[in-house]
């Protein structure tokens, strides 16, 4: 529980160091047999006491070209009496490279030192919490970034192989040392070795990468609002999804030393990611979704299905890849944008976390590994679990678009049509716009809607949709929508808070030094009514219809195209309507093409294949008897997590759109 900072005042040290030696002396005293197995570790340890060094471990990479290899910069905080004990404890580790050009978290804290270059303040609360219970907890600089040598590459071998090698050095595998350039080593005696990485955005994105390495003595992984694929960040089949590269991010984070060693490093961000988009080896190195099968580690992955910034096809296409490979992990999606779950379900968040670090790190048996799989926000603050996400019974289901009484108002159904629709590219629209005008007619977008469902209709997972166009001019961009038409109360996603709000009060989470406190802003959820919901989106240039390489079109040819939506779980009501919308660029989410194209639909050759709890037959209940219901297939992905002893690691111890990945 949180200890409001006001009766932090009347809590004095003595007290706090006595209740803490009182707890760790029945620890240490009573056997453990008496009690049974430990089932939650429990603050014992003294916080302002903790062991503050600084590590520099040898990456074996020399990515500034100065001839030696890069060392990158550990910040270590972990309890003393373990330490004179002589008792190994396990890693909680955080590699950014945000600790001192941005911060970290709703606050953006970042690292502070005294004058002997010892940390003071590490940022968030994973130190505070987690070292009083028997945990280490480590910063990494990125390589390029703070006090680390190197450049930074944003997502590549120097990011992902940095942040391993610390990984390695925890367990015995690598050299560190005690100074940055010094030869007096420094080893790792006091760690069994067993990691557990967390981070959100590029934090969540690195220990996704060291993952996919398939390196030993990672144990689990926390991956918030992290990138699973580089080229999905910036592109969407070769249609851009921002108006800046890689070069632009790793500037705005390196350090003043790296700037000065890494115009080559720079120069290689600029040449190989094309603005065209065009797939290249750089995107080849940066996506981590190939690897997946090398994955040991388990996964605790969150994401806000409202998230424009890293847009959930990254983790989708992660999850999926996962399960495949029976990889054991869990899922929290919210309503929120580019948010940590720290700051919209604080409580509920800090405790499951504990919980599971307590499992996987500590080998503890709370259960957490037997209770549902997925937790999603259906309403602001309101929750609801899924024993297995997506649920067993979700059939890919196509749906197809037909014509309405109007142009450009059609129906969305189970049977084929005929015919076409016409739309041309409004740069200045986006898909709000088409959603607030589905039921007229409007030249910017084609728009394909069910009849109002006679009960709920739920979508768990990913879908395609597979478009056939016929362009007036040699480029054009696609963007499709699902929407639920229908009135609700969501977080306001789109606001500064990306869905929250942070107030004036503040909770504290663990253990306070006058360095470094454990209080922090209390937030609440930021609410909005709607007329309608964007529930999952997709965009493509319809020059890379046959590669992932872009090519000019023929103005009056038909190409077909599938583009891949983004990731979500969302019940649509009884009494609302599903609705598909195709147009061109969507507004502050993709950039435009370079004329402005008019392009016709083929309704016969366009659809979309959707994931629908229960399949087609779901969907024929919920339209009142629509005619034709094709056989649904199982979704891909969906299987049980494997044990131990089926492959899991058993041996000891990037919202604003436009904006890029922020911390």
């Amino acid at each position: 529980m949180p200890i409001p900072v006001s009766r932090m005042r009347f809590m004095t040290w003595r007290t706090l160091a006595t209740a803490a030696v009182a707890a760790l002396m029945a620890a240490l005293l009573v056997p453990v047999a008496a009690h049974g197995a430990p089932r939650e570790s429990a603050p014992v340890y003294s916080y302002e006491n903790a062991i503050r060094e600084s590590v520099w471990v040898d990456t074996g990479l020399d990515g500034d070209g100065d001839g030696r290899h890069d060392r990158v910069a550990v910040d270590i905080v972990r309890p003393r009496e373990l330490a004179r004990q002589g008792r190994k404890i396990p890693v909680i580790m955080d590699a950014s490279p945000y600790y001192s050009c941005c911060g970290r978290g709703n606050e953006s804290q970042k690292k502070t030192y005294d004058a002997n270059g010892h940390v003071v303040q590490m940022p968030l609360f994973y130190d505070n919490y987690f070292v009083p219970r028997g945990y280490a907890f480590v910063g990494v600089d990125l390589a390029g970034t703070n006090r680390s040598d190197g450049c930074v590459d944003v997502g590549g071998r120097s990011d992902i192989l940095s942040a391993k090698a610390v990984v390695d050095w925890l367990n015995g595998r690598a050299k560190g040392y005690t100074t940055r350039t010094g030869t007096a080593t420094a080893g790792a005696g006091w760690t069994n070795g067993r990691t557990g990485m967390i981070g959100k955005s590029w934090d969540g994105t690195i220990a996704n990468g060291v993952a996919a390495t398939g390196v030993k003595g990672l144990k689990t992984i926390v991956p918030i609002s992290a990138i699973s694929s580089w080229y999905d960040y910036y592109f969407a089949k070769g249609a851009p999804l921002y108006d800046s590269g890689p070069d632009w991010l790793s500037g705005y984070v390196d350090s003043p030393d790296a700037r000065a060693k890494c115009a080559a490093v720079q120069r290689k961000l600029v040449d190989e990611a094309p603005r065209t988009g065009d797939w290249t080896s750089l995107w080849t190195e940066r996506d981590y979704v190939k690897d997946a099968s090398k994955v040991r580690a388990s996964v605790f992955l969150v994401h806000g299905m409202q998230d424009l910034n890293v847009r959930t096809k990254n983790f989708g296409q992660w999850w999926d890849a996962l399960a495949r490979n029976g990889v054991e992990r869990k899922i929290w999606l919210s309503q929120t944008g580019h948010v940590d779950p720290f700051d919209f379900r604080r409580s509920a968040w800090v405790d499951t976390l504990h919980r599971w670090f307590d499992h996987e790190l500590l080998g503890y048996d709370n259960g957490i590994d037997r209770e549902p799989m997925a937790d999603i926000e259906r309403h602001p603050d309101q929750w609801a679990t899924s024993a297995v996400w997506p649920p067993r019974t979700t059939g890919a289901t196509t749906l197809r678009p037909g014509t309405g009484a109007q142009p450009g108002v059609g129906t969305l159904g189970l049977r084929r049509a005929s015919g076409t629709e016409t739309f041309t590219d409004d740069p200045g629209q986006s898909e709000t716009d088409w959603a607030a005008h589905i039921d007229r007619p409007t030249a910017d977008k084609a728009g394909f809607t069910t009849r109002p469902l006679t009960r709920d209709l739920r979508l768990s997972g990913s879908s395609k949709v597979t478009v056939t166009a016929t362009p007036t001019t040699s480029t054009a961009h696609l963007s499709a929508v699902l929407v639920d038409l229908g009135p609700d109360t969501v977080r306001d996603y789109t606001g500064s808070g990306e869905g929250v709000n942070t107030l004036t009060d503040r909770t504290c989470w663990g253990a306070s030094t006058v360095g470094d406190s454990s209080c922090y802003k209390v937030t609440e959820a930021a609410r909005t009514d709607v007329e309608q919901t964007v529930l999952s989106r997709g965009w493509a240039d319809l020059g890379n219809y046959a590669s992932d390489r872009g090519v000019p079109l023929t103005p009056g040819k038909a190409y077909t195209i599938t583009l891949d939506l983004a990731a979500t779980d969302h019940v649509v009501p009884k009494g609302h309507r599903l609705a598909l919308i195709v147009a061109g660029t969507d507004k502050d989410l993709i950039d435009p093409p370079t004329g402005t194209p008019t392009l016709t639909l083929d309704l016969a050759r366009t659809s979309a294949r959707v994931p629908l709890v229960g399949g087609a037959d779901a969907f024929e209940r919920a339209t009142a008897g629509s005619a034709a219901t094709p056989a649904a297939s199982v979704l891909d992905g969906v299987r049980a997590p494997r044990t131990a002893s089926q492959g899991r690691n058993t041996d000891p111890v990037p919202h604003l759109p436009l904006t890029p990945i922020y911390p």
